[in-house]
């Protein structure tokens, strides 16, 4: 379940940065009581993901309109697709309008390069999740994309789970020291360990860790790696995954392939927002 009071959050203020203290051209251009019907159309191929924190932006200016959305979070569009259409006062429409794109268009973006990694991965039982890679303030809104999309979240905020990572290591003098420190004081949440070489890993085990991240090794290191945990544990791929090299790391048999690009890399897809008639 999806924290939305959050975006709501996000919403606020971000219309606050855009509206102000009010749209000067269209107070000067149309009348109050102008009403209008705009279409929100596809201009090339994506996968659509966001409607839901689009409507979020239209209900900030009250609720005199009408969104109807033609198709489902997660469908495949193509140029020309109309997504669906909002009716209501011309100057309302036009305050949302930036917003409401901007916020359709990058999570389509997530949405649409999460499925191509998704379908990189059809018939391997690997899961790709995302990380904490994300813009400051839309994590709520990129993570949806993500899962709207067939992909897996990782942690949403640091108090999620225990993670591991080399900065850790480094303070405590080594894995096994860091996992003693945590497993002393914490019992409720596995423990994820970040390692670089087939050595930590041994240690990583040793030392009880629930889960093993093998962080930008090679396919060899990571074939070893798989093969020495012979599934005792979860394992994670994670650094330097891309679209081309993904199935190749799924095939060393790792469980997860974690991959900051699918959010923090991911183009805007092209979306635009037509008035079709005044009402």
């Amino acid at each position: 379940m999806f924290p939305f009071d959050l975006s709501r959050r996000l919403i606020k203020l971000a219309l606050w940065e855009d509206v102000a203290w009010g749209d000067i051209t269209t107070s000067l251009i149309i009348t109050d009581d102008t009403k209008v019907k705009a279409l929100f159309i596809a201009k090339e191929s994506m996968i659509l993901a966001g409607m839901p924190f689009v409507k979020e932006v239209f209900d900030f200016r009250g609720k005199d309109y009408e969104l109807s959305i033609y198709r489902n979070e997660g469908d495949s569009l193509t140029k020309g697709d109309i997504i669906g259409d909002v009716k209501g006062f011309a100057s309302h429409l036009l305050e949302c309008e930036r917003l409401s794109l901007n916020i359709l268009q990058r999570i389509s973006g997530i949405a649409t390069v999460t499925r191509q990694f998704v379908e990189r991965l059809e018939g391997l039982p690997v899961k790709i999740v995302d990380t904490r890679k994300t813009t400051p303030g839309m994590r709520i809104m990129e993570k949806y994309g993500v899962k709207i999309a067939g992909g897996y979240n990782h942690r949403f905020c640091l108090s999620d789970g225990i993670l591991i990572k080399d900065n850790h290591i480094k303070i405590a003098g080594s894995i096994t020291e860091a996992i003693n420190r945590v497993k002393k004081a914490h019992h409720l949440l596995k423990i994820e360990v970040e390692t670089t070489n087939i050595d930590e890993v041994k240690e990583a085990l040793e030392a009880g860790a629930d889960v093993i991240m093998l962080d930008n090794m090679t396919l060899e290191d990571m074939t070893e790696a798989v093969k020495f945990i012979n599934k005792r544990v979860l394992v994670e791929a994670s650094g330097n995954v891309t679209i081309e090299n993904i199935r190749d790391i799924a095939l060393t048999g790792v469980d997860i392939i974690s991959s900051g690009a699918i959010t923090h890399s991911a183009r805007a897809v092209d979306i635009s927002m037509k008035f079709e008639q005044t009402l």
